[in-house]
């Protein structure tokens, strides 16, 4: 006689059936912790960042001149004649300051293109500003006189020329901008750092072609204060008889014989011309201490 044996009753569940494709419920109180945690930490950074923003001055100031300079380059002027303090501020040239405008709360930062002390003589800032689409620039160089902005406080060390000082121990400077990047190194010239007492100062300004190049009217005045400007032209037209490519192969291809130990370097613009510049250069024995940037 066989006797059947009646498998044992399952336990009745009251919660959901189990599924094993699910991960054990350690894993999971694991992952909400570390969600929690990010959720929390992403939180506090936009605090910090809202703190951070709700920290900064902002100056209302008309503007007194927006004007072409040049294709997709604009001189802007701001009145500061109501803020002498912020107007004082910028002390050396290649400060920097933010700028907003009533139709977007984005800021967009610019070089300061007039020379320290202007500002205090005649209460204004000057800018040479690139019109990128989509940008605050571009909302800028829309406006027109009479326009307000908002600008945040003067910022930044600028160029530290002294450390290219005096003249008679470092009587070559090489400068190198290109685009925009004229902006403070106009500053930089017009402001003097002994350009005469020098016995090789020398520019090269790049840029796509002629009417791209901003400052134009101002290269006798420079040369008249001992800087050589030398344009260089990455898309030159036909009738152009001067340095042609990039900044940094035109000064390569001059083979002008120079003391790299009583040498300075100012450098603004592109990132691509800054590194090979400044490559070349300390290779020949320049100081990486004597490349002045104003970031």
């Amino acid at each position: 006689m066989s006797i059947a044996f009646s498998p044992a009753p399952l336990p009745l569940r009251t919660h959901a059936h189990f599924n094993p494709f699910l991960p054990p419920m350690s894993i999971v109180r694991h992952l909400t912790r570390r969600h929690n945690h990010h959720r929390r930490r992403f939180a506090s950074l936009a605090v910090a960042a809202a703190v951070r923003q709700d920290t900064t001055v902002w100056t209302p100031a008309p503007l007194s001149v927006v004007e072409s300079a040049a294709e997709s380059l604009f001189h802007v002027t701001i009145d500061l004649s109501d803020s002498p303090d912020l107007a004082s501020s910028h002390t050396r040239a290649g400060q920097y300051l933010q700028l907003r405008v009533p139709e977007s709360d984005k800021p967009s930062f610019l070089a300061i293109a007039s020379p320290p002390g202007l500002g205090s003589a005649k209460g204004v800032f000057e800018f040479l500003v690139k019109s990128v689409e989509g940008s605050t620039a571009e909302l800028l160089c829309r406006l027109k006189r009479g326009d307000v902005v908002e600008i945040g406080p003067v910022m930044g060390n600028g160029f530290d020329v002294d450390r290219i000082q005096p003249p008679k121990e470092f009587p070559t400077v090489l400068i190198f901008a290109t685009g925009s990047g004229i902006s403070p190194i106009r500053s930089l010239i017009e402001s003097g750092f002994s350009a005469g007492n020098r016995s090789d100062v020398r520019l090269y300004y790049g840029a796509r072609n002629l009417q791209r190049m901003a400052y134009q009217d101002r290269f006798k005045e420079w040369e008249s204060s001992g800087v050589s400007v030398v344009p260089v032209l990455s898309q030159p037209g036909d009738d152009w008889k001067g340095e042609t490519g990039y900044v940094q192969a035109a000064f390569k291809r001059a083979k002008q014989i120079f003391n790299p130990r009583s040498t300075g370097v100012v450098l603004c613009g592109q990132k691509q011309m800054t590194e090979e510049i400044t490559s070349i250069l300390v290779e020949e024995g320049v100081s990486t201490d004597k490349i002045l940037k104003n970031f």
